[in-house]
């Protein structure tokens, strides 16, 4: 029996990357779930591969008539909801102040914050009656640009601090009813898009190129999977195993914690060698 075995969950931009293996992982996992996402080719994929066991919305997750269509049409489908995952985001492409033209820079700041931040308490006033009455959880997707600075520009890491607070702040007010988590993953290969106000809608991810040089400057020494993300979204949505969490960010990136100042980015590589297990 799979740990989300009987449950229902809602996914956001839950038809490529990320979001995709977020969803594979939870079906596989025993879960039915439903998705809001703004591909209608990626939904269609979705509905044939998965059949009875997924329903997708197309949708853009800044509007609020979307994101309640989408829990309806789960809630309707497969009879309520247990957990509401907040995904759907882009990304900056690290662009500085700086190079940030002055004419664009309020639109840039209104569409990051509006599908980073906005997305999510969309998602969370949507979902939040049919979360209630299960007492079920809410995850959002952090980054670990959320706690360190280069992993975006000032706009993207801006979304993300706001989103740890968001967390924190749900947890408290929705306490005792929905328990309220996030996860902060660091560099994975995923189809990452950048904003339309500075014409980025179009870019990809430079994830392959950042897979060949990951033992570089990743600690655990490589880029892990969408995949291999997967997993902390089902801990934090098990009703066994996530009893005592609320409030949480789990620092789930590879360990760019604890890269420090050295010149390397992890400290053991030579420790077989010290033990004599070379």
């Amino acid at each position: 029996m799979g740990a989300l075995e009987g449950q229902t969950a809602l996914i956001t931009g839950g038809a490529s990357g990320l979001g995709a293996a977020i969803v594979e992982r939870f079906i596989e996992e025993g879960a039915s779930v439903g998705v809001l996402d703004r591909s209608v080719e990626g939904c269609e994929q979705l509905e044939e591969r998965f059949a009875d066991r997924i329903v997708c919305t197309a949708g853009d997750v800044r509007s609020y008539e979307d994101n309640a269509k989408a829990v309806t049409a789960t809630v309707d489908r497969f009879g309520g909801l247990d957990a509401a995952i907040g995904n759907a985001g882009i990304w900056d492409y690290s662009v500085t102040l700086a190079d940030l033209p002055a004419d664009k820079l309020a639109d840039t700041f209104d569409e990051l914050f509006r599908i980073n931040v906005l997305g999510y308490l969309m998602l969370a006033k949507a979902a939040l009656k049919p979360l209630v009455e299960r007492k079920g959880s809410m995850t959002f997707t952090v980054s670990n640009a959320g706690f360190l600075p280069a992993g975006g520009g000032a706009l993207y890491t801006g979304t993300k601090h706001a989103v740890v607070g968001l967390i924190r702040q749900l947890a408290y007010e929705l306490a005792p009813h929905v328990r309220v988590n996030g996860v902060a993953p660091g560099a994975i290969s995923t189809s990452l898009k950048g904003p339309e106000s500075l014409g980025m809608e179009a870019r990809r991810f430079p994830g392959e190129a950042m897979e060949a040089g990951s033992a570089g400057f990743v600690p655990i020494g490589r880029m892990p999977t969408p995949a291999e993300y997967a997993g902390a979204y089902v801990f934090f949505s098990s009703r066994a195993d996530n009893v005592p969490s609320t409030g949480a960010v789990l620092n789930h990136d590879g360990g760019f914690g604890v890269r420090g100042l050295g010149a390397v980015p992890r400290g053991g590589d030579d420790l077989p060698e010290k033990l004599g297990l070379s």
